[in-house]
C-alpha cells in the first residue's frame, strides 16, 4: 500500500526516524521512547514526530510513548525496507567506485541496511570486466536485461552531466523508478520516477556563505 498524499518533506524524515530507532534499539534494556526523545534526535519538534508518523496510523499511547520495536518495524514496512532492494550505478568512476564500496560494505556489516549495489556499468571499454568490491563492470548497453535478470529497482548515476538525462531515459526504459542522481543537472523525467539529486559542489558552494569572518 502507498500513501498518495503524502509530502516527500515527510518521507524524508522517515528514515531519520528510523535511524534513531535503530540505534537506541542496540540496547535491549530500553522498550519506549518519548516523541520529545525521538524529535531531539531526530532534529525535529516532537509535535512534527506525532504528525508525520499520524499519516501512518496509530502507533504510540498517550504518556507512555512509542514501542521501539514496533515503531521501527512498521517504520521500515512503510520505507518498503523490510526485504532487500536491489540497485545499479551507471558511472564507475572515481565517486562511483567510492559509493560503490561504501554501500557493499554497509550491506555486509549491517543486517538492518538492506540496500545492496548488485551491477555497475560504464561506457568505457577500459573499464568492462573491472571489479569493485566482487562487482564487475558491464557496458551499460546491458542495463536493460540485467536489470530484469536481477530484479534492480534503484539505479545511482554518477556519469557527467552531459550525458545523465541519457541515461536516465534509458534506465527508466527498463523499468526503474527510483533514481539518485549524483550528475550536476536537472533531470526531467515522467511523472511517476522518483529523483533525488545529490550536488556536492552546490551543497560546498552554500556552506561557503557561511566561512564569513
Amino acid at each position: 500500500m502507498r500513501w498518495k498524499k503524502i509530502s516527500d518533506a515527510v518521507v524524508r524524515r522517515l528514515p531519520l526516524y528510523l535511524r534513531v530507532l535503530e540505534e537506541i534499539g542496540k540496547d535491549d534494556d530500553r522498550k519506549l521512547m518519548s516523541s520529545q526523545e525521538l524529535g531531539e534526535r531526530a532534529g525535529v519538534s516532537p509535535a512534527l514526530v506525532r504528525k508525520d508518523l499520524a499519516w501512518f496510523g496509530e502507533f504510540g499511547k498517550q504518556g507512555v510513548g512509542y514501542e521501539i520495536s514496533y515503531l521501527k518495524d512498521e517504520l521500515r514496512r512503510i520505507l518498503n525496507l523490510n526485504e532487500n532492494i536491489r540497485v545499479a550505478l551507471i558511472g564507475v568512476g572515481s565517486l562511483g567506485q567510492a559509493l560503490t564500496r561504501y554501500n557493499r560494505g554497509r550491506f555486509a556489516t549491517d543486517r538492518s541496511f538492506n540496500i545492496e549495489i548488485v551491477a555497475l556499468f560504464d561506457n568505457d571499454p577500459a573499464k568492462f570486466g573491472m571489479k569493485v568490491d566482487g562487482v564487475a563492470v558491464q557496458p551499460f548497453d546491458e542495463f536493460a536485461e540485467t536489470a530484469k535478470r536481477l530484479g534492480i529497482r534503484m539505479a545511482i548515476i554518477t556519469v557527467p552531466a552531459q550525458f545523465a538525462q541519457e541515461v536516465a531515459e534509458k534506465v527508466v526504459e527498463a523499468g526503474v523508478r527510483a533514481i539518485l542522481n549524483f550528475a550536476p543537472t536537472k533531470l526531467v523525467l515522467p511523472e511517476g520516477v522518483h529523483v533525488a539529486s545529490a550536488d556536492l559542489s552546490l551543497e560546498l558552494q552554500r556552506l561557503a556563505y557561511y566561512l564569513d569572518d
